[in-house]
């Protein structure tokens, strides 16, 4: 497996110098922020982004993540030239020799929280939600600003596609996932790209949207649609984690050969839809981070990982879920646990 580390690019307080001082990452995951849901990603755009990776010393492992636009997800006329333009930006993610992408199938939102900044007995902070919580949140926010949202929503504007979503349940969405990868995985698979869809977040309904990819039935059913290794999962254990239902390891195992991409993180489960994140070791949370890596091994994975969302620490400010230190600590967490079930230096160290 390689080790990687999400960038947001030039703008990011998290540099790419600095990424390049942790000793087992030599991949980023990144994207092109700035192109809105819909649009094709050019060819020139995507090759500068690679070599500013490699400028650094670093290489482009994976793009995470090209939005789906919301028309493909609600089945309308006008999904089939998104779609065109979907198929376009996965070529010339070919072309650019970039051979992973991350993306995800949930309506409005991408992942959600309740609180950026929960304040943790040790001083750190973190993210966090609480389902009850969800409804006041919304209704309080002018703006909504999610780091991790393809683009932002004014209240009129969300309250405008909650609307849209308002007739459409869980089976539409499957219909809807369903047309888009019959189109979209015969191009990845001329392409060289594995996609990877990514677990919703968190996996249980929220504000009346479906929200389908939450365990390891729907995961089975999705690779069903298509049958191919470049239909594949981004299989996140913050995000499949908060069921407790769901047995992480034996999904790795259950999934072999279709998991190019490893979110790796601990949360801590608090009551029914209510959890925590926390700092990567199992100690910290409801994860067995030990029985996660122990099922990557046993299943010889070989595709890329990424420490998730750590927590604010040392004093350090920036993108929610996104700082230098904590997740640099959960890399090499991540690390130390793949070295001591290796037992052999060559195979899993990345440095």
């Amino acid at each position: 497996m390689k080790f990687t580390f999400r960038w947001y690019g030039d703008d990011d307080l998290v540099m790419l110098k600095n990424i390049r001082q942790i000793p087992v990452v030599k991949g980023i995951v990144s994207a092109l922020h700035d192109i809105p849901a819909g649009k094709p990603w050019p060819l020139e755009r995507v090759l500068a982004l690679k070599n500013r990776v490699e400028e650094e010393g670093l290489e482009l492992s994976a793009i995470e993540s090209i939005p789906v636009h919301e028309d493909i997800k609600l089945g309308l006329k006008s999904r089939d030239e998104y779609i065109d333009n979907y198929c376009e930006s996965i070529r010339n993610l070919g072309r650019a020799g970039i051979n992973i992408l991350c993306y995800n199938f949930m309506p409005v939102f991408d992942w959600m929280r309740t609180d950026l900044n929960r304040i943790l007995p040790d001083g750190s902070s973190c993210l966090d939600y609480d389902d009850d919580e969800l409804a006041s949140v919304i209704k309080k926010m002018e703006k909504l600003d999610m780091p991790a949202w393809a683009q932002s929503y004014t209240r009129k504007t969300l309250f405008k596609m909650l609307e849209a979503y308002s007739s459409i349940c869980d089976e539409d969405i499957w219909r809807n996932l369903e047309y888009f990868l019959k189109a979209v995985i015969p191009v990845a698979e001329e392409s060289g790209v594995k996609m990877g869809i990514h677990p919703d977040d968190p996996p249980w309904p929220i504000m009346g949207l479906p929200r389908i990819i939450t365990d390891e039935q729907s995961l089975e059913r999705m690779l069903a649609i298509v049958p191919s290794p470049c239909n594949g999962i981004t299989f996140c254990t913050g995000s499949l984690g908060p069921k407790s239902e769901n047995d992480l390891a034996a999904m790795i195992r259950k999934f072999k050969g279709r998991i190019p991409f490893m979110h790796a993180r601990n949360i801590l489960r608090q009551g029914p839809r209510k959890f925590s994140e926390t700092a990567h070791p199992s100690g910290c949370g409801s994860l067995d981070m030990y029985e996660i890596m122990k099922a990557l091994h046993d299943i010889k994975f070989d595709g890329i990982i990424r420490p998730d969302h750590g927590r604010m620490i040392w004093g350090e400010t920036g993108r929610p879920g996104y700082g230098l230190y904590d997740r640099a600590l959960g890399v090499m967490y991540l690390e130390g646990l793949c070295e001591a079930l290796s037992m052999d230096h060559g195979n899993c160290r990345g440095y």
